[in-house]
């Protein structure tokens, strides 16, 4: 599946990165989840954790968000992206995932930058999380809500708690 068109049934997103929330902490910051980036077929390649890059089974299920990107602004076009997937995956392999700095966002970041996509080689965490938050589209509505659902109820409750903390009886 080379031509580009994204499936979301069978969860093909070809020249995409794709993001998913993680339980807890998306709950508290809706822009944070993980990350990964798609080879030119749609298989979803994710930094899962320490020595492992995962194919198509995302460490926290499947994406909720997708951000298609242009493989002509690959260096080597489809080929390119490809081959610059393939080779930060082979490297991120070989690390220890570190949630602070060296996570999934790391992996797509190195991706992009070995295919000096648009041009660049300055990606990196900070503004794929940004790019994603401007960028990305949610899969579908459920999508949507299991995103912010979670999020809208720990910022209601801790307001509450914090309403309730200083009401003075």
């Amino acid at each position: 599946m080379a031509d580009g068109k994204i499936d979301t049934d069978r969860h093909r997103y070809p020249y995409c990165i794709v993001w998913t929330p993680i339980p807890c902490l998306t709950w508290l910051f809706p822009f944070i989840g993980h990350m990964g980036i798609c080879m030119s077929s749609g298989v979803i390649r994710d930094f899962a954790g320490p020595y492992y890059v995962s194919e198509d089974n995302m460490a926290f299920g499947n994406p909720t968000k997708y951000w298609q990107l242009d493989p002509s602004k690959a260096e080597g076009g489809a080929s390119g992206w490809d081959n610059a997937v393939i080779q930060a995956s082979d490297i991120y392999a070989k690390r220890v995932h570190n949630l602070f700095c060296d996570n999934c966002h790391s992996h797509v970041a190195r991706a992009l930058n070995l295919m000096q996509y648009d041009g660049s080689s300055n990606y990196n965490m900070v503004t794929l999380c940004f790019y994603m938050l401007i960028h990305g589209k949610y899969v579908s509505f459920p999508s949507c809500l299991k995103t912010w659902i979670p999020a809208i109820f720990m910022i209601s409750l801790m307001v509450l708690l914090i309403v309730l903390t200083q009401i003075r009886i």
